[in-house]
């Protein structure tokens, strides 16, 4: 439950998705998340390496995806899969 209560929070999802990329700075981060303010992106990147799943990258001047974070977006493919053919279903059932 705590897994979940981390992933359900507002953006979490998205700055995961914008970290599979390589390392990125906070305010590349930011600006890929269009609309987040920085308390907000400070305070989720703060709870995700708390979870293990991000980790800052002094060389790079960024934040990376851990192993572990690398594994959850792996684990979390199959339902952007699922979410895709849902979003072709209801486009062609809403025309």
């Amino acid at each position: 439950m705590a897994v979940l209560d981390v992933l359900g929070r507002r953006w979490v999802l998205r700055i995961l998705w914008e970290l599979r990329s390589p390392a990125t700075s906070f305010r590349d981060l930011q600006s890929r998340c269009g609309g987040m303010s920085s308390s907000v992106l400070a305070e989720r990147l703060t709870d995700l390496r708390d979870m293990g799943v991000v980790h800052d990258l002094p060389e790079e001047g960024g934040y990376g995806l851990t192993d572990q974070g690398h594994q959850l977006l792996e684990i979390m493919l199959p339902l952007d899969d699922w979410a895709n053919r849902w979003d072709r279903r209801q486009r062609k059932d809403n025309k």
